[in-house]
């Protein structure tokens, strides 16, 4: 059965602690992303090595499996974003669903598409991909992700990117975002 597409603006998590899965972003500092990134992707990954990996808890939530391939993809969208918002060399993460191309600066804030992931979840199938080779290609897209966050000068970190539905971030306040995902994912299949 299809999941019903998510589409909540999520940015809220920016403002107040999630009631769902305890992420506050007002408790994280940017210093310590990289290494919550690497730790909360390491134990979605875990859950992959699970007999029931695959199997749906019920018709309207995704497997383990869905949630760790989304994760993997959110990984290599928010490596391609970091890179946008520092204004370094940003390579397409070809991620189904997401389109790198035609983006330009508006008002000299650099712009990155908006992410439909339910396109991408239907497209590349994440039920069907194998459980192995998605938890090696989180921990891969895990530590990218890590390495750029760390990588982003502490004079860069107010530098503003806007995202295509308007939503302005900065590499802070991306940086609280992504690990919210990842954290909630996490709650998600464990919780």
């Amino acid at each position: 059965m299809p999941i019903v597409p998510d589409v909540k603006n999520w940015t809220w998590v920016l403002e107040r602690p999630c009631s769902e899965c305890g992420f506050d972003p007002e408790s994280i500092t940017y210093a310590a992303v990289p290494t919550l990134a690497r730790e909360y992707a390491g134990r979605l990954a875990a859950t992959l090595g699970r007999t029931d990996a695959a199997v749906r808890p019920d018709d309207s939530t995704w497997s383990a499996l869905e949630y760790a391939a989304h994760v993997r993809d959110v990984c290599r969208i928010f490596t391609y974003r970091v890179a946008v918002a520092a204004r370094t060399d940003a390579v397409d993460p070809k991620v189904p669903g997401f389109d790198a191309q035609g983006l330009e600066a508006a008002d000299g804030v650099p712009v990155f598409s908006n992410w439909d992931q339910d396109v991408t979840a239907i497209a590349d199938q994440y039920d069907k991909q194998d459980p192995r080779k998605v938890a090696a290609e989180l921990t891969d897209a895990a530590e990218a992700v890590a390495n750029a966050f760390a990588s982003v000068p502490a004079a860069a970190l107010g530098n503003h990117a806007r995202r295509s539905d308007g939503s302005v971030f900065t590499l802070e306040s991306l940086a609280a975002y992504f690990l919210h995902d990842v954290i909630h994912h996490v709650h998600d299949v464990r919780g």
